[in-house]
C-alpha cells in the first residue's frame, strides 16, 4: 500500500482513465478525492467505489471555475489537513483541422487542459508548500509530443502541461514538491466506443504490441510517480504508449 492515508485529487475522475487512477489509488491506500464537472458522473462514481466510502470523497468540480476548486481543497483541509498529490487529468478535445478550427473550439479546449491545470495546481499549491511536501502530475499526450492531424487545440494544451511540469519541477523541487507528466498513447476508454472497427484496427496496428492499452495501465504509471518509488523523478516526461511512438 504504497500510498497509505496519502490525500490525493484526481480531475476528471468518473471515468476513463481518472477512475481507473482513483481506482488505484484507493487500493494503494490511499484517501482520494474524485472531482469531476457532471454532478451525475461524479455520483455514479462513487456509488460504484461504495466498498472504499471511509476513503472517498466525491466533488463536482470545473477547474475552469477557481471557486469550484477552493471549495473543494477547502473541505479537503478542514477534514484531513493536508493534500498530497494531485493529478490533473480532467480534459477535453474539440477536433478540426486547423482551417475550419473555430475560436470557440480551439479556447474552450485551452480553457479546461491548459488553463484548467494551472488553476487546479494554484488552488492545491499553498497547502503543498505548507507541508514542505507533494506531488503533482499532469496528464499529457502522445499528442503533446508529436502532434496529430486535426488536433491543433490539444496538442498545443497538452504540449503545454508538459511545459508546466518541466517548470513546476525546478520551481517547486528545492521545496519538496515534485512534478512529473504522463503522456498516454492509444488507450481503450469510453470515447473508442464511437471509433469505427476499421479505425481501431489502424490503430492497434500502429503499436507494437497490437493492442490498445487500458486504463489501468495508465493509472499503474501514476500510483508509481505519486509513491516514494519515485522520490527521484521529477520534471520527467513518461510515455505510455506502448512503443507507438517508436
Amino acid at each position: 500500500m504504497r500510498l497509505k492515508d496519502r490525500v490525493a485529487i484526481v480531475t476528471g475522475g468518473a471515468q476513463g482513465i481518472g477512475l481507473a487512477t482513483v481506482r488505484r489509488f484507493l487500493d494503494e491506500g490511499a484517501i482520494v478525492a474524485l472531482a469531476d464537472v457532471v454532478p451525475a458522473a461524479v455520483a455514479q462514481a462513487t456509488d460504484a467505489l461504495a466498498g472504499a466510502a471511509d476513503r472517498l470523497r466525491g466533488f463536482s468540480v470545473d477547474v475552469t471555475r477557481r471557486e469550484s476548486l477552493a471549495a473543494m481543497v477547502a473541505a479537503l483541509r478542514a477534514e484531513f489537513d493536508r493534500i498530497d498529490i494531485l493529478v490533473n487529468n480532467a480534459g477535453i478535445t474539440r477536433d478540426a483541422r486547423l482551417q475550419n478550427m473555430s475560436e470557440e473550439q480551439f479556447d474552450r479546449v485551452i480553457d479546461v487542459n491548459l488553463r484548467g491545470v494551472f488553476n487546479a495546481t494554484q488552488a492545491v499549491l499553498p497547502t503543498l508548500l505548507d507541508q514542505g511536501s507533494g506531488v503533482i502530475l499532469n496528464a499529457s499526450s502522445v499528442v503533446g509530443l508529436h502532434g496529430n492531424f486535426g488536433q491543433s487545440n490539444y496538442a498545443a494544451s497538452k504540449f503545454g502541461v508538459i511545459g508546466f511540469v518541466k517548470t513546476w519541477a525546478r520551481e517547486l523541487g528545492p521545496k519538496g514538491i515534485r512534478c512529473n507528466a504522463v503522456c498516454p498513447g492509444f488507450i481503450a476508454t469510453g470515447l473508442v466506443e464511437s471509433i469505427p472497427p476499421k479505425v481501431l484496427e489502424q490503430m492497434r496496428e500502429r503499436v507494437p504490441s497490437r493492442r490498445l492499452g487500458r486504463p489501468e495501465e495508465v493509472a499503474a504509471v501514476y500510483a508509481f510517480l505519486a509513491s516514494d518509488d519515485a522520490s527521484y523523478v521529477n520534471g520527467a516526461v513518461i510515455e505510455v504508449g506502448g512503443g507507438l511512438t517508436i
